[in-house]
């Protein structure tokens, strides 16, 4: 049996029965055994492991039908309480490795009549104090100990056997036995079971307990954003703060959390103007003064970003470059040997540019995946490429960065070791493919670690950091004032300034029917995160429904969206569940699946679809786009132009409604179009051009 399905308890027994004794007398002993333990106060606790080493394969014996007889007959005795069946582990051909993993694991021997003694001695386990099966089944002292259940709990949470971990931390809870940690991991079991309310409702019961406690707070008030509940989550923050002000990722909560999704443009305009005057106040309340000052404002700033600022759909830069002053400040005064510029390495003696790309996400991650074109078409002759890998989720995409690279170093989560090793590999350039995405990236960011430092459109919103010198952007994404928009200087790469790897998307084996979709629907695909969708935006999608009665509307990611899709679709009296669709979905195999059982991809406004637009295309799914002010609101436009097939760009919202109807009613436009983005695919991905474009670029330094 292999050890690891022994599913063991906090109180595990075991015995050593001979079974070359006759099996009446077998029998009695083990009833006994399983009377005692389904008479124990701790019953659901015990596992009983039974020793088989000396059961001959001849042998007409089976341990699991005797066992299942005695269990059955117990069934009708009046005064046993059978509804928890006991757990028994029946263990068979164990090596002596496999017996020191489990006797640390055992508390009690019981003894038996007859027993098999070659094994007791061979096994070890006569260290194990020894039970009579009477004192088993009489006494009351033998509990369960609260260190073993703890160690259970933990070792289920672990294993994601979430819901048979809840059972034994609200044990321990009731027994008032369980810590803080205790309280936090029964809220993530709850979170991982998209029970959120339970999630949150632990979380609170654990603040009142452990009051001080800012590993609580921090959960409870992401949890709460993430839910949706800004207002209370803000309030839980400032109480943190009040209670808790050395830590300061508090003071970034209660002044500049922000909505994950918008009632009304009203509550955008509210929160934007009040994360403009809120940080004004963070600035002049941040104190860098003691070295508890210093170190105290590094971990808050290295537990949050300001990450949904710009899906308000508004120029940024003067917020951002406010706040990556800030940031810019405490790194300075945690790190001031880090921030000093940094001369311009001569050429080594191969001639070769050094390069290095740093990442959170150098794994399959759509922030990052365009980036290993930029490194797969590298001219090899005249640069040497370097990445970090500050993240800790490596996978197949891990494997491509590190084999395009010359040089590779995964140095997960750690400021200091990654920021040392690029110093010491002295660098020309460096570059984030992305930065507000991941806060120890907007910290190395903040810091000066090569002569030359760019952000990438991996996060299309500028950095407003003072070190960040260029924004590697594309020439048919940027608006003609783009300048404006960033603190970086502006750098236009060409076409869509990526070379986007074809996406792998296989062809269409599944069927409508394997989804619950309707055959006769006429399928809009709206994809997007939640917070790309604006409310101002919302009544689209119910003037599409009423010109196209078989609409059906699906949001692999819409939850927190329901409120609003109702209110917009009552105000055309229609009722929203009737044609929009939530469904989470599990596997990528799935999701391509559902973009080619789709009719149409519904673009979102303000902040368009980057990857998703791309496996989209690949998949010839129609898309409509409606081009925005920024960058961020351009990524599909920018697609369909290097495609060449244009029908789907609106100019206005009004035109916008009138493609997609069109495209629902005409099977006939919808079925040319979907040929033609076939036809051209090539024109998009895998574009060397805007490499040769980017390199020029780095070429620029070693030219003056």
């Amino acid at each position: 049996m292999p050890l690891i399905t022994l599913k063991l308890q906090p109180l595990n027994l075991i015995i050593f029965p001979d079974w070359n004794q006759l099996e009446d007398s077998l029998y009695i002993d083990l009833e006994k055994i399983i009377i005692a333990i389904l008479t124990h106060p701790d019953k659901e606790h015990i596992a009983l492991l039974i020793d088989t080493s000396n059961l001959a394969e001849e042998s007409e014996l089976d341990p699991h039908l005797i066992l299942s007889g005695i269990i059955f007959n117990l069934l009708f005795q009046e005064d046993l309480d059978t509804s928890i069946e006991p757990q028994i582990i029946i263990l068979e051909n164990l090596y002596q490795s496999d017996w020191q993993t489990i006797l640390p694991q055992i508390k009690y021997r019981i003894k038996l009549t007859i027993e098999n003694q070659p094994a007791i001695a061979n096994s070890g386990v006569a260290q194990i104090p020894a039970l009579e099966i009477a004192n088993l089944r009489e006494t009351s002292t033998i509990k369960v100990e609260t260190s073993a259940l703890l160690n259970l709990a933990n070792q289920l949470y672990q294993q994601g056997e979430y819901a048979a971990a809840i059972s034994r931390y609200e044990k321990l809870i009731e027994s008032k036995n369980g810590d803080a940690e205790t309280y936090f991991n029964l809220s993530e079991c709850w979170r991982n079971l998209k029970q959120i309310q339970n999630s949150i409702a632990i979380l609170e019961a654990g603040i009142n307990h452990y009051p001080a406690t800012g590993k609580l707070y921090f959960y409870l008030v992401t949890t709460l954003q993430q839910n949706g509940e800004t207002e209370k989550a803000i309030l839980t923050a400032e109480i943190a703060a009040k209670l808790l002000p050395n830590e300061y990722v508090f003071q970034l909560f209660k002044n500049l959390l922000l909505p994950i999704v918008y009632d009304s443009p009203e509550e955008i305009e509210y929160y934007r103007q009040r994360f403009i005057k809120k940080l004004d106040d963070l600035i002049q309340q941040t104190s860098l003064v003691t070295a508890e000052d210093k170190i105290n404002a590094l971990i808050g700033i290295g537990s949050f970003t300001n990450f949904y600022l710009a899906y308000q759909a508004y120029n940024v830069v003067e917020t951002q470059t406010k706040y990556g002053k800030l940031i810019h400040q405490i790194v300075s005064a945690n790190y001031p040997q880090w921030v000093e510029p940094i001369a311009m390495p001569s050429l080594p003696e191969n001639g070769k540019i050094r390069v290095g790309y740093i990442s959170n996400f150098l794994h399959s991650y759509s922030g990052t995946l365009w980036l290993t074109g930029w490194l797969r078409y590298c001219d090899r002759s005249k640069f040497e490429i370097y990445c970090y890998y500050t993240g800790n989720e490596p996978d197949l995409i891990t494997q491509q960065f590190r084999d395009y690279s010359h040089i590779f170093h995964h140095k997960p989560h750690n400021l200091e070791a990654v920021s040392q090793q690029i110093l010491t590999d002295k660098l020309h350039i460096l570059v984030f493919p992305e930065i507000g995405m991941d806060a120890l990236t907007i910290q190395i960011a903040a810091l000066r670690l090569a002569p030359v430092q760019c952000s990438a459109w991996g996060h299309p919103v500028t950095s407003g950091l003072p070190t960040i010198d260029y924004y590697l952007s594309s020439e048919l994404m940027e608006p003609e004032n783009a300048e404006e928009h960033y603190s970086e200087t502006l750098i236009r790469l060409p076409n869509i300034g990526v070379a986007y790897p074809k996406p792998l998307v296989g062809k269409l084996t599944n069927s409508r029917s394997d989804f619950d979709l309707r055959e006769d629907a006429v399928i809009y695909l709206c994809c997007q995160a939640p917070f790309k969708y604006l409310p101002q935006y919302d009544y689209i999608l119910a003037e599409i429904a009423c010109r196209v009665p078989q609409a059906q509307f699906i949001f692999p990611r819409g939850e927190l969206l329901r409120k609003r899709l109702n209110r917009a679709f009552a105000a055309v009296n229609l009722n929203y569940e009737d044609y929009c669709l939530f469904m989470p979905i599990a596997t990528r195999q799935d999701y391509l699946a559902i973009n080619f059982l789709s009719d149409v991809f519904l673009d979102t406004f303000t902040w368009s679809g980057g990857n998703t637009s791309l496996e989209a295309i690949a998949c010839n799914l129609p898309i409509v786009t409606c081009p925005g002010e920024f960058m961020r609101g351009l990524h599909a436009y920018s697609f369909l132009q290097m495609l060449g097939v244009t029908d789907t760009i609106a100019k206005n919202e009004s035109e916008y409604i009138d493609i997609a109807v069109k495209l629902g009613l005409e099977s006939d436009w919808r079925r040319e179009i979907s040929e033609r983005m076939s036809e051209r695919q090539d024109n998009l991905f895998d574009d060397r051009v805007c490499v040769a474009g980017l390199e020029s670029f780095y070429t620029i330094f070693h030219q003056i």
